[in-house]
């Protein structure tokens, strides 16, 4: 069993910043895909971005430039930074952690999720 923890949500002003923590244990950190999805009220759960076991990111379109994902292996924590953010980002943010090596941006290819944290960006 994996056990994911978000942290770092909360409310911001549009144009601000905010970092998100994704503390993993269970198994060890490197040996499988990561990704950060979102969900806004009413809408599906939506990619933000993945990464694999060897580092290599993919981001969605809407983020592209704003947001960036790194990696802590020997805290087996995963970050999410986010910069210039917009009132359309505010979402319950979530961490996902999937069985293999291979990052997806279908949420549906995922085993195992956090518990979520609200990002409020008002305008």
């Amino acid at each position: 069993q994996v056990q994911l923890v978000e942290s770092g949500g909360g409310l911001v002003q549009a144009g601000g910043s905010l970092r998100l923590s994704c503390a993993a244990s269970g198994r060890p950190f490197n040996t499988y895909a990561m990704g950060w999805f979102r969900q806004a009220p009413g809408k599906e759960r939506e990619f933000v971005a993945t990464i694999n076991n060897v580092g290599s990111i993919l981001y969605a379109d809407a983020v592209k430039g704003r947001f960036a994902v790194s990696g802590d292996n020997a805290k087996h924590t995963l970050y999410l930074q986010m910069n210039s953010l917009k009132p359309e980002d505010t979402a319950v943010y979530y961490c996902a952690a999937r069985k293999t090596i291979y990052g997806s941006t279908n949420y549906f290819a995922y085993d195992y999720w956090g518990q979520g944290t609200q990002v409020t960006v008002s305008s």
